[in-house]
């Protein structure tokens, strides 16, 4: 257990020769990586080193996240196809949807692995408020149960 590193909740990547400074001795570089929820606004979500620490640019980094799952939700439940159109192309656009969708699904993944409270309660309210008004049926104004979308549904 000698030499093991306890400092639960940051990692450091390990020591080399590339991480010495002009005098030939080690510099210790502290990564802080959270690995259970935590509420702040220091935290880096999605890109190194963003939002940071200026004033706004959490709150920034929230809405962008509420509007991503908003996207997801969007991309889920729209319907853009007209029933005739071409085969080939309806497929085509399909996939090209379907990848949009996904990529935009990953990336709110990924801002939530930032294990921030903050950004776990927005992408779940963006997610809720998306649902709410493309796939629920408050905003559905045909009474027979219409198809929700052009893509298949995501499965988990």
């Amino acid at each position: 257990m000698d030499g093991m590193n306890h400092d639960h909740g940051s990692m450091s990547p390990p020591m080399s020769m590339n991480n010495t400074n002009n005098t030939g001795t080690m510099m210790h570089h502290h990564n802080m990586m959270h690995m259970t929820f935590f509420w702040g606004k220091n935290s880096e979500i999605l890109f190194s080193g963003w939002p940071g620490t200026r004033s706004g640019m959490y709150a920034l980094a929230l809405i962008v996240v509420f509007v991503l799952a908003v996207l997801v939700e969007w991309l889920s439940h729209c319907k853009l196809m007209k029933p005739d159109a071409n085969h080939v192309a309806a497929g085509l656009i399909q996939t090209l949807l379907h990848a949009i969708r996904v990529g935009l699904a990953f990336l709110v993944m990924l801002a939530l692995m930032s294990f921030n409270g903050g950004v776990f309660l927005v992408a779940v309210a963006g997610h809720t408020f998306g649902f709410f008004i493309f796939g629920s049926r408050v905003f559905n104004k045909s009474s027979p149960p219409p198809k929700t979308s052009d893509l298949p549904p995501m499965s988990c």
